[in-house]
Parts: C-alpha cells; structure tokens; sequence
C-alpha cells in the first residue's frame, strides 16, 4: 500500500472538512489504540458526520489505494480498530445522532456513533430496552456493538446483537451504499446480509445507520447467588436451570479462584474453599417473580450447593453484583499482564474445560482465572503473567495456544463477543476448515475487491499463493 501522498489528505479535507482531519502525529497517536492495548499509528484521522462522507472517504481510498479502518471508542479487546498498515482512521463517534423511535413497532433507528448507553437510556423513557448489554455499555458505541456481534449477560434470554438488529444501511468496501433487512420482525427475501455484516469487524462494509429491535422492560426482577462445593456441581445446577421453563436473564459463573481473588473486596461474606459461584436475575411480570425464585431455586439445589442467595433490597441487589464487578480491579492488582479470552463451549463441558485450564496453570506456572456468561457456556478466561518475568513471558502465548486446543476438543468456539480482530486471527484455521475459509475470503473479496478494509483482521496471513491456490481450488470444485 502506498503512503499517504498530500494530493489525498487534500482531497479527505474536502470530504469531511478541514477541520475534521487529524494529521498531526500527537493528534493521531491516540486513535492507534484500542482496548487490546496494542498500537499502530494511522497515516491520517479523519470524523465523519453523514453518511454522504463515508461514502466518498471509501471511493478515496479505493482510488489510492489507502487501507481504511473505521473506529468507534476503541473498547474492543482484540485490536480490530488497530490500524496495522497506518493509512485512514475513519472515526464514526461524532455520527452519534437517534434518527428515530417508533414504540408502536418497537423500533429505534440510530447512526453508528450513539453510545449503548444513550439507547437504553431513550429506550426506557418509552418502555423499552435494546438487550446487548456489553461491560462498556457506558462508552461503548451501537457501530461496535455491530462490528463485534456483542452480548453481554443478557444474551442468555435475549439474544446477541445479532438477534436485535432488524435492518442496516452501509458502504461496502467498493464504495457502494447498500440496504440490507427489514423494518418488520418477519421478512425472508433475499439473503440475510444484515446478519452477515453484524460481526464482521468493518471487514465487509461500514455501517452508516442500524434499525434496532427493541423489547418491553420487564415489570420486575429478582437477583439470587448460589455458591457450590465444586466447578461440577455448579455447572450441573446451570443444566438444569437451562433445561427449566423459565429462562433467565442472566446467569454468571465465577470460579473457586476468582472467588479467593475477590474474597477480600466482597460486601457480603463468601464461604471458604467455595469452588464456584452463580449469579442469576429473573424477570417478568411482579406477580410470577415468587414462581421464578421459587424455580430457580429448586434447579439450584442439589449436590455441592453451600450458600443459596435471595437479594431483597436494592443494596442487597448491588452487594451481590459487587462481587462480579470487583473482579477486573483485582485482576489488575494480581499481575501487570493478562490474557483474556473469551471462549465458548457447551453448558455440560464447562467442568471439563475448567479442569483443563487448571492442568494448563499448573504447568506452565501461570494463574488463570476464570468468569462469564454460563448460561451461553461463554467463560472468559484470564491468564495473568508479568512480562518482565522472562518465563512467564515465554510460556504466556504457548499456554493460550494449548487454551484454544482444549476448547476446540470441548467442541467450543474461540470467541463468544470479543470477536477474532488481530489477537486471535493466526488461532481460527484451527476452528474453521480450508473450504470454509476460502468462502469466507471470497465474500471479501466482493464486498472489499481492493482489500482496503480493515486489513490484516479475522484472516490468518495469506500470501499470492495461497490465494491463488485458493481460487484454483474452488474453480475446480465448480468445473468438477
């Protein structure tokens, strides 16, 4: 890819405003980061503010060349807003404006910028809620929601990002401006595009504008902690909650290690030599609340069950989420580095895979602790490591590696809601066969012919070679 020539940041200027382009180094600097800590500096900056500047600001770096990554707030763990070829950052934060709601259909229509937050936050003034709940919902934007497909607790009832977007309108990575779904909750013509560009991480096309699906507020929720013997007995009590009538809208899973990191910040007493612990919410109508405590109590007991939690004040509500929240203050504390990964497996190979990671610290002398969404079977795994401990520093990738192996043998996924960006990208040929894959790198190319999206992201390297190779592999499927 070519430098950045002044005939270009000249012509970005007229695009989006002088005003609105970053070209000094200091001014730059910042927008090379992204939540995964790593760095890469952009040749240029620039904000767009309608969907009119996307467009041609795509045209531009067809023209030239230019790789083009586009930026929310940079919350993403994975480096998928790092540009690691310089070229463009195009920041989307300041197309932050609510185009509409329409609660009689239960719809919002945003620009990509507006902050998860500030949805709720409308939402609820009508009666709504938009269910993506991400960690970073406070400074997290819709557009990266979209990019990385994210969840949050709440996806064990209502679904991901993807389950809660009826229609987009984007700019694909040739510059053309496409519409994809429906303003309905039912529609079947064409393929689903919408779906297909919602996890993507920019790699596709770039998002310009998303109908949202919203849902009615629950009238009423219940907060309750369980806490077992062992990582067994607690995932046994997550299959039968899951297997019961009454889904609930959120079901955290704490390990035994977490728990004895965290024991010492907790506002309300944990039990010794507990091995894992549940946090679980309930909602629906105030009078079937009873019922739902009352159920998922019974799903609770059984073999291991130490401690069994019913919060009935609102401080008692916040005591009992306290201790989830506490666990990324003391995560810091604990070591200077971290790997955290945010796997899936199956509900029942959630022991398994614990065990597992237990074999994998012991061996390679590295903590891990372990958290997450157990009713999706999406844990996030953290490997804590100092890197200026030349073992650990030297055993700290191996052990991840040997993490992906031990997933993908639960028959899991690598990435739940963090998606795949540069951190995980040479691990998903490990998950994704060759056929598969050269699909996938397919559909880029029709999306983004001259490759200026987001490059270097979600694919393992590819050479010429491979690439033709590729496409010689699939002529001769088709000619067979």
């Amino acid at each position: 890819m070519p430098e950045i020539s002044g005939e270009f940041t000249a012509r970005l200027q007229e695009i989006v405003g002088a005003a609105n382009v970053l070209t000094d180094p200091a001014d730059r600097w910042t927008y090379g980061y992204d939540n995964s800590r790593k760095h890469s500096e952009p040749d240029v900056v620039a904000f767009a503010v309608k969907q009119e500047q996307v467009t041609e600001s795509v045209r531009l770096c067809n023209r030239h060349r230019v790789p083009l990554v586009v930026r929310g707030r940079g919350t993403g763990t994975t480096g998928s807003a790092i540009p690691l070829r310089g070229g463009l950052v195009l920041s989307l934060e300041r197309m932050d404006r609510i185009i509409d709601i329409d609660p009689a259909n239960r719809v919002m229509r945003v620009e990509p910028g507006v902050i998860n937050q500030t949805v709720q936050a409308l939402a609820a003034e009508h009666g709504f809620f938009w269910p993506p709940d991400p960690t970073s919902s406070p400074f997290c934007t819709v557009g990266g929601n979209l990019a990385l497909n994210a969840a949050g607790p709440r996806a064990v009832k209502y679904g991901t990002t993807r389950d809660n977007v009826l229609g987009l309108r984007a700019v694909t990575g040739a510059g053309d401006e496409i519409h994809t779904g429906v303003y309905t909750t039912k529609g079947v013509v064409g393929y689903d595009l919408t779906r297909l560009i919602i996890g993507s991480e920019g790699t596709l096309a770039i998002v310009t504008e998303a109908t949202l699906k919203l849902t009615p507020r629950p009238e009423a929720k219940r907060t309750l902690q369980a806490i077992y013997a062992t990582v067994r007995d607690s995932a046994a009590a997550v299959s039968r909650i899951m297997a019961q009538p009454i889904v609930p809208c959120a079901l955290e899973f704490i390990d035994g290690a977490s728990i004895d990191m965290i024991r010492d910040h907790a506002r309300v007493e944990l039990p010794q030599n507990a091995g894992a612990l549940l946090m679980i919410e309930v909602d629906g109508p105030e009078v079937a609340m009873q019922a739902a405590v009352d159920a998922m109590r019974v799903a609770t007991s059984g073999a291991g069950l130490m401690q069994f939690t019913v919060a009935t004040t609102l401080e008692e509500v916040e005591a009992l989420w306290a201790i989830r929240g506490a666990l990324s203050p003391a995560l810091r504390k604990i070591a200077p580095n971290k790997l955290n990964e945010d796997v899936v497996v199956p509900v029942s190979r959630i022991p398994d895979l614990i065990e597992g990671l237990e074999h994998l610290s012991r061996d390679s002398n590295i903590p891990i602790v372990n958290f997450g969404h157990a009713g999706n079977g999406n844990l996030h795994v953290n490997l804590l490591y100092d890197s200026q401990d030349p073992e650990q520093e030297r055993k700290a990738r191996p052990c991840l590696s040997q993490v992906f192996d031990l997933v993908l043998e639960l028959g899991g996924t690598l990435s739940g809601e963090h998606g795949v960006g540069r951190e995980k990208r040479d691990y998903i040929n490990r998950e994704i066969d060759p056929v598969t894959l050269e699909l996938m790198r397919c559909i880029k190319r029709q999306f983004d012919p001259n490759g200026i999206l987001n490059p270097d992201k979600v694919f393992p390297p590819e050479s010429d070679a491979d690439r033709q190779d590729g496409l010689q592999s699939v002529a001769d499927r088709v000619s067979s």
